[in-house]
């Protein structure tokens, strides 16, 4: 693997690394639906506003979403709403591995 490769690929998996948390994924998932500010965000997940802000701060700088402030709140949207193909596939493969796991206890 080439200097540029290898870049890249430590690009991905810092995207990857941003995701890979139940908390980020929930925000992920909420803000395939719509914007939300962060007190939505907040009430939705029960965290401290703090914690929720550490993984929007994340999610951020991975790339992943954008924030708009309006007064004194601030709105999340996904920046590349094609992540969450990115879920479907997860979602296939956690079918697959079920599929399996009955196979081999038959």
């Amino acid at each position: 693997m080439n200097f540029k490769q290898q870049a890249m690929y430590k690009a991905k998996a810092n995207i990857i690394k941003a995701m890979a948390h139940p908390t980020r994924l929930f925000i992920i998932d909420e803000l395939s639906k719509g914007e939300r500010c962060v007190c939505e965000l907040n009430e939705m997940v029960g965290n401290d506003m703090s914690t929720i802000s550490k993984h929007l701060s994340l999610l951020k700088n991975a790339g992943l979403v954008e924030d708009d402030k309006r007064g004194t709140q601030v709105y999340y949207s996904l920046k590349c709403p094609c992540i969450t193909k990115f879920f479907s596939c997860i979602e296939a493969v956690l079918e697959n591995k079920a599929k399996e796991h009955l196979e081999f206890t038959k």
